[in-house]
């Protein structure tokens, strides 16, 4: 079996030649920035308090994400809500900046709260696996914790997601332990951050160009690969019409549903590395270094 599993450019869900924000759905939206997305859930002119920002990309973000917001939502738009799939570098670099800014609550997995109040950071990245230049790069990415304690909560208990009704957060473990996908079954829409993404991560050529492909989690930074293989079953049984990855393009239709499938039933052997730190057993808090430097 191949270490790949292919999707083709026909089952994106953007429009190739469109720059800036894709609006895959009527209320909708991500803005690629570098090589990691961030979405904009809410109608275009809802204004204040009527849309939710998930993920906040890379340190550096803050400006470009403001201007889309307010491109999408009107001047001054002010979001209902921030929401993390989950904390690592590339989806909370413009957390701190943009909590500030706005003053709205954050939400995130209660897993994911030590990452998030300046208490702890993740277990040091694996730059043995992948191959790639991301990945032997992994080591000196920025470090963390972040620390957004005055604006954080813990997703309600109930699944549901404040500023988002009609969705609920599903926990998908692995990548992080608080890791969490966001699914609307109305249309069966999900938003998965980096519990599969679309491209592969370990290259940074494929990162940069968002070369398609359906690929497990990045491999340098997931922690718990047994918990990553059920996260992954558990979105294939879904059976979702579109999807937003943290990585990658967005995708839609039965291509990309065959390609999540078969990366559900291979995933030992597309997605898990041969070998490497995470491998037989998953990584532990008490590891607690932010991508491999001391706290």
């Amino acid at each position: 079996m191949d270490r790949q599993v292919p999707l083709s450019d026909g089952a994106r869900a953007d429009h190739p030649e469109e720059q800036g924000t894709h609006e895959i759905a009527a209320d909708l939206a991500y803005k690629r920035i570098i090589f990691v997305n961030v979405v904009l859930f809410g109608a275009p002119g809802a204004g204040d308090h009527r849309w939710v920002l998930i993920d906040t990309g890379l340190m550096g973000s803050a400006g470009p994400i403001v201007r889309a917001a307010a491109e999408r939502f009107g001047r001054d738009a002010r979001p209902a809500a921030i929401v993390l799939t989950h904390g690592h570098f590339d989806h909370t670099g413009a957390l701190e900046e943009l909590a500030r800014h706005w003053n709205v609550p954050v939400y995130a997995h209660a897993l994911e709260t030590p990452y998030l109040d300046g208490r702890a950071s993740y277990p040091p990245a694996d730059a043995s696996v992948g191959g790639g230049l991301m990945s032997r790069l992994s080591p000196v990415l920025p470090s963390g914790p972040v620390n957004v304690k005055r604006w954080l909560h813990a997703l309600p208990e109930d699944g549901s997601i404040p500023g988002m009704p009609g969705w609920r957060w599903l926990h998908t473990p692995g990548h992080t332990p608080g890791h969490v996908s966001l699914w609307r079954s109305r249309d069966r829409t999900l938003i998965v951050g980096d519990a599969f993404i679309t491209t592969n991560m370990e290259s940074a050529y494929a990162a940069v160009t968002q070369r398609v492909e359906m690929h497990g989690p990045p491999q340098f930074i997931t922690q718990d690969w047994r918990q990553a293989r059920g996260s992954v079953e558990r979105l294939a049984i879904l059976e979702p019409e579109l999807v937003v990855t943290g990585h990658g393009h967005a995708m839609r239709g039965p291509e990309m549903r065959a390609a999540l499938h078969a990366l559900a039933r291979g995933f030992d052997h597309v997605a898990v590395p041969a070998k490497g730190r995470y491998v037989d057993r998953p990584a532990r808090a008490e590891e607690g270094t932010a991508y491999g430097r001391p706290k």
